[in-house]
């Protein structure tokens, strides 16, 4: 693959369907086993169980529908549903793609409930281990499985990312819906996350209406997907007025999915709020939102189809590119052809930058400059 062409994926998925059945229970204490997440078959299915829930499928099924809306199926490739989690699959797949290195996201990012405290903490340190050991391993220069950061509590969440970054990590998510955010007691992480240099993922999930959810080949579907992008606005507005961006500027933000259409909109918005009222609250940044978004934020998209208009509002150096591999809506197997076809008109500099080297700096990637 030529260097000087490569392309990077900055957010691409591992859903829990797709991930080993025996990845807690070969991992987990003896005494956690039973009630951390291990596959049962029920009438001939296979379900992941964890704390006496149901918390998925396990494996592809039979379903004709699944496997049409898949990026892997659409291709014509044939997946019983874990070749998104074998990593000499998805080398292939990369190499199908063009794609020279992938930044993946796991199931915390659409949602893994764990309610006991010990059994998270247990849980998302076996996902940690096995990401590096076993998945990343496996060509650490071009797969990064992100570690997951536990949700209910700062110093269990700065303490994991400490351990990450000695295991090799190069990134870390946590549950932006999960967590108070505006509590100072967070300045732990993100203290943690600049002294580390391992950049925070938020990733879209929650904040729709209780009438609207996801539903496989139904119009739902489309409106889901339409609105859940601009769910980032509130968790990113929290970080930018509460002051964590500002008190720890070496803090970089990833907003994962989010997309960057709604930014120019958001980021003026802000401006104009911290101008009108700075003077009057108990705390206000010293700089407009804007300029800390353009120095510690970074927003990934897969299409845009007004980039040519709205990337330059945001900022190159504010944009990642995301194949979205393997979900319905990726670019996979055709993702050069719309990389043109959505930044053709951009400036050669500025194209690079968001299709590869904001990724490459961002996550140690060799230099692709």
């Amino acid at each position: 693959m030529n260097p000087s062409t490569a392309i990077y994926s900055c957010d691409d998925h591992l859903d829990l369907y797709a991930v080993p059945p025996d990845l807690w229970t070969s991992r987990l204490p003896r005494g956690q086993i039973d009630r951390g997440p291990h596959v049962e078959h029920q009438d001939g299915t296979a379900f992941w169980i964890c704390e006496d829930r149901v918390l998925g499928r396990s494996g592809m099924g039979k379903s004709a529908v699944a496997k049409s809306l898949s990026a892997i199926g659409r291709a014509g490739i044939e997946d019983d549903g874990f070749r998104a989690g074998t990593p000499k699959l998805r080398l292939e797949d990369l190499d199908r793609d063009g794609v020279a290195a992938s930044v993946i996201y796991g199931p915390l990012s659409l949602g893994f409930p764990i309610a006991d405290p010990d059994l998270q903490r247990a849980c998302f340190a076996a996902w940690n281990d096995w990401a590096v050991d076993e998945f990343n391993a496996v060509d650490p220069d071009r797969l990064c499985v992100l570690a997951f950061l536990p949700g209910h509590s700062p110093e269990a969440a700065a303490t994991e990312l400490e351990r990450c970054a000695g295991l090799g990590h190069r990134g870390a998510i946590i549950g932006a819906f999960d967590v108070d955010l505006s509590d100072p007691a967070w300045n732990r992480l993100w203290a943690a996350a600049a002294q580390t240099g391992l950049p925070i993922s938020f990733h879209i999930r929650g904040g729709t209406s209780s009438k609207l959810r996801y539903r496989l080949g139904k119009w739902q579907s489309a409106a889901y997907a339409s609105v859940l992008p601009l769910q980032l606005d509130e968790p990113l507005a929290i970080m930018m007025f509460s002051g964590a961006l500002e008190r720890h500027p070496e803090l970089e933000l990833v907003l994962a999915e989010s997309g960057v259409g709604w930014l120019p909109y958001f980021l003026s918005r802000m401006d104009m709020e911290w101008e009108s009222m700075r003077d009057q609250l108990d705390y206000a940044p010293a700089v407009p939102p804007s300029e800390l978004f353009r120095r510690q934020v970074v927003a990934t998209f897969e299409e845009e189809p007004l980039a040519a208009e709205l990337l330059p509002m945001v900022g190159a150096e504010s944009c990642m590119w995301a194949s979205d591999y393997p979900h319905t809506d990726s670019t996979f197997p055709n993702s050069l052809p719309a990389i043109e076809e959505t930044l053709g008109t951009l400036p050669d500099e500025d194209r690079r930058k968001i299709t590869a080297t904001n990724c490459a700096r961002l996550y140690g990637f060799a230099d692709v400059s």
